[in-house]
């Protein structure tokens, strides 16, 4: 691939997926239509999704988000759903994976700067077809459905994580603990002569 350069990317028409998902239908279909849908990408700004998302459900009338990303945005389309689950307690999750093709077009090099090339001839193009993964993370503030596949409940202890509670240790500053003054070498008192230096 050394020799071609990408010429563009589009969206190769849906196959009649196990989904069913037509263009435009989306992964839920039976969304209501005050739902907002967070088209995460590479370079979004997680702190601007976060303040438009958290905004749009502090509203009364929007009942669900949807955050949906593909390819290197996912990992960023879950985190997303899940600072606004710490955020907004009370939110039932639905998550979708399902696969998108796009069509990548390459095209040779210009002639002349691939070497064996002659320059008359007409520059090749390639077609290359992926299936890029992407996920969909519907959050609600009404009851769905629990037998549907993906589906998480709410958070019952929402809020950040508490700090754990580990047993502290009750020796004093000058004690070993177990195991720490075993492999010490014990220092003579001062002023005292040690035996094995005096003969």
């Amino acid at each position: 691939m050394e020799n071609f350069r990408k010429v563009r990317s589009e969206e190769a028409p849906a196959g009649g997926g196990a989904e069913g998902d037509g263009p435009g239908s989306g992964p839920f279909a039976d969304l209501a239509p005050g739902a907002v849908h967070m088209r995460v990408k590479e370079g979004s700004k997680i702190r601007n999704l976060m303040a438009f998302a958290t905004a749009s459900m502090a509203q009364p009338a929007t009942r669900a988000i949807v955050f949906s990303g593909c390819g290197r945005a996912t990992t960023k389309t879950v985190t997303c759903a899940e600072i606004l689950k710490r955020r907004l307690a009370g939110l039932h999750q639905v998550t979708r994976l399902r696969y998108r093709s796009v069509r990548e077009v390459w095209q040779s090099l210009p002639p002349g700067s691939t070497p064996g090339q002659t320059p008359g001839e007409p520059a090749a193009s390639l077609s290359v077809l992926k299936n890029v993964p992407g996920l969909a993370i519907l959050l609600s503030k009404d009851a769905l459905d629990p037998r549907q596949p993906g589906y998480q409940p709410p958070n019952p202890h929402p809020g950040p994580s508490s700090p754990s509670t580990a047993p502290t240790s009750k020796r004093s500053l000058g004690e070993p603990g177990a195991g720490e003054g075993s492999a010490k070498r014990s220092q003579p008192e001062p002023g005292t002569v040690d035996e094995d230096r005096k003969a």
